[in-house]
């Protein structure tokens, strides 16, 4: 690769890693072709991105984006990215759920090994509890009805109050 094409691949890295709420870093050998093209779907839905990048590149940007943390021992062998834009969960999610599938399998393929979240390192365990937290608009409905819980309550108890009141009317 030309020397300017591998900075502007840099550059690039640099600007999804900073902008990014979380990075997953996954093993993807032995994925097959369809089975990827449907992540990078699932991804774009939910306002991530999968990209493959080169190991040494991504360390470069790692270290011009700032990032103090060692990724050395991650950054080995065979490695995608899962940027989370919008929601830092659902990098996590898509690829924990491929995972999983292939560990039903008994294959052992596309791992996740690491990742990087609002500025620090997370491990394996880390990403798969992260991934099997509810999504933000599972967490914004649970809010929602943990709020109108009380609001309901009441108006079944002054509908009851008034149903009486009426009963005793008559």
């Amino acid at each position: 690769m030309a020397t300017q094409v591998k900075k502007e691949l840099v550059a690039e890295l640099v600007e999804k890693i900073k902008k990014a709420q979380s990075v997953v870093f996954v093993d993807y050998q032995g994925i097959k072709v369809n089975e990827e093209t449907s992540l990078r779907k699932q991804m774009r839905e939910n306002g991530a991105e999968y990209l493959v990048a080169k190991n040494r590149l991504f360390k470069i940007a790692l270290k011009e984006s700032g990032v103090e943390d060692n990724f050395d021992e991650i950054l080995e062998g065979t490695t995608a990215f899962a940027f989370g834009y919008n929601d830092p969960v659902a990098p996590a999610k898509a690829v924990f759920d491929l995972a999983k599938t292939k560990a039903k399998a008994k294959l052992d393929v596309f791992k996740i090994k690491g990742g990087y979240l609002t500025g620090k390192k997370v491990s394996v365990k880390e990403v798969e509890e992260l991934a099997k937290l509810p999504s933000r608009e599972q967490l914004l409905s649970m809010l929602l009805n943990s709020m109108l819980g009380p609001i309901r309550k009441l108006a079944y108890a002054t509908v009851a109050i008034a149903d009486k009141k009426e009963g005793s009317a008559e």
